[in-house]
């Protein structure tokens, strides 16, 4: 009988540990989706793309804790799994830089033909309302989307000066900000906006076809960096492979993890040099 009642209370205690845990888990997921759900709701928007992002949130935790768990299984390599891991975890962070900078640089090319269409309506005899109301029109997304946004601001009452900083906020381009300040002081102090525009639609032009020349120039350099960064991790994998015993060491003793991370540093440092010598600003 008193056996019985010590093993009824200690699994009275052990069930109650095991849901103060679990509650406590559930309760930091719980916030850490809100600050995700916050975060990528912002930037989704930044972005014009309008997800639930809660909605996928526990579908993307599940992804990354099974996931890892069938490579695990499969491969019975926990190295692979960690990598897996990595990847996944690290994977909608990347995305979603990947997605803005493309809308930077869609946005940077379509910038000088929207500044000519912006001289040519001005020349014609329009406000800068309407020329921005033609512009907006005329032009495709991304700039159609944030010029529209900067109208609709001011229709609800916004002056055109906060709306334009709100924009710049939006796109950090240096060829937007100076674009939104000829206007900003063109309708200060006056002058010949239409000849501003037209001159900063050349130097623009003449800009990202220098990039262009400069991109083609230094690729062969960046996928020399990538090759020659990721081929010893590739051989160090073949190698794991045909000769598990004898690259086993670099794993299991104080020696090899040295060695290992001397690898890992001296890679890093020769990738970062070739990307700082092919990055090149205009």
């Amino acid at each position: 009988m008193f056996n019985s009642i010590i093993a009824s209370l200690s699994a009275l205690s052990a069930g109650i540990l095991a849901w103060l845990f679990f509650k406590s888990m559930y309760d930091k997921l719980a916030y850490y989706r809100d600050v995700v759900e916050d975060i990528t709701t912002n930037k989704f928007s930044e972005l014009f793309l309008f997800v639930n992002v809660g909605r996928y949130f526990y579908y993307y935790i599940g992804l990354i804790t099974i996931t890892p768990l069938v490579v695990l299984e499969l491969s019975r390599d926990l190295l692979l799994a960690f990598i897996t891991f990595v990847v996944l975890l690290l994977s909608p962070y990347i995305i979603l830089k990947m997605m803005i900078k493309k809308r930077l640089r869609m946005f940077e090319r379509q910038l000088p033909d929207a500044l000519l269409m912006l001289s040519g309506s001005l020349r014609a005899g329009a406000s800068i309302a309407i020329a921005l109301d033609n512009l907006i029109k005329e032009s495709p997304a991304p700039l159609s989307q944030e010029f529209s946004l900067m109208v609709r601001e001011q229709k609800l009452g916004v002056d055109l000066e906060t709306s334009a900083r709100n924009m710049e906020g939006r796109i950090p381009l240096e060829a937007l900000s100076m674009a939104l300040s000829a206007i900003l002081i063109s309708r200060e102090v006056g002058g010949n906006l239409a000849h501003t525009m037209e001159s900063l639609a050349d130097t623009l032009r003449r800009k990202l076809t220098m990039e262009g020349k400069i991109e083609s120039l230094t690729a062969q350099g960046k996928l020399q960096g990538i090759v020659m960064s990721a081929l010893p991790l590739l051989l160090m994998l073949v190698l794991l492979k045909l000769e598990p015993e004898s690259m086993g060491m670099m794993f299991t003793t104080h020696l090899g993890w040295a060695v290992l991370f001397l690898i890992i540093c001296m890679q890093t440092l020769g990738f970062i040099a070739i990307r700082k010598i092919t990055r090149i600003d205009v």
